[in-house]
């Protein structure tokens, strides 16, 4: 099973482990800090003992990173792994729009099916099936997000069952929701964001959010 470091600490941009098995371009690590494809959010961008990781893919309990050709990775080597902060920290603030932005949908609607999601480092979008248009919420759903942000609330992520590896994210006095993504402190550091409503086909509502300063960096803690 591959330790999923970014869990514990989705601030750290490098970790040393060693290589625990490797198939042609294909490499697991006993550790990591570089996320995986899952819930819509991308996977990372980085390095593992110096080459780049084109890839990432869960399978089971482990990470299976696919690697440049002419990687030169065998098992048991120690190796040191970098993350692309910049990228990440723009996927965990993107994420975390989203899931608020989510989270007041379900409460204005009584919970809309969620049918599809996305977090790229440009933008997030979350779709729903909804048979009339999100158009007239949008305003009030903006200033929701745009009031929690403001607010700069603590952001508790822990497991809610660790051997399944299952994880919660919690705002006291606003929500608890399953999610494995990796998650912000505080919500103050989701930053402006502008929300955007499409109709990519019938009976069917998308929001599309955007940072408005999409470089901005993570606080000291």
């Amino acid at each position: 099973m591959t330790r999923k470091v970014f869990w514990l600490d989705p601030y750290r941009t490098e970790l040393d482990t060693r290589v625990v098995a490797v198939i042609g371009n294909q490499a697991t690590v006993e550790a990591t800090i570089l996320y995986a494809l899952s819930g819509g959010q991308e996977s990372d961008h980085g390095t593992i003992g110096g080459w780049r990781a084109l890839g990432a893919e869960r399978r089971g309990r482990d990470i299976v990173y696919t690697m440049e050709s002419g990687h030169d990775l065998t098992p048991g080597q120690a190796v040191r792994l970098q993350l692309d902060w910049p990228r990440r920290y723009r996927l965990m603030r993107l994420h975390f729009a989203a899931e608020l932005a989510l989270e007041i949908v379900n409460r204005r609607l009584s919970r809309p099916e969620k049918i599809g999601a996305h977090i790229g480092e440009d933008k997030a979008r979350i779709d729903f099936a909804w048979p009339g248009s999100l158009a007239p919420l949008l305003p009030d759903i903006a200033a929701e997000v745009a009031a929690l942000v403001a607010a700069d609330l603590p952001i508790h992520s822990a497991f809610s069952d660790e051997a399944n590896e299952r994880r919660v994210w919690r705002i006291d006095g606003f929500a608890e929701v399953p999610c494995g993504g990796t998650h912000l402190r505080r919500t103050g550091e989701v930053g402006a964001v502008t929300l955007k409503r499409r109709n990519p086909g019938k009976d069917r509502e998308r929001i599309e959010i955007a940072l408005v300063d999409p470089d901005a960096r993570a606080p000291r803690s």
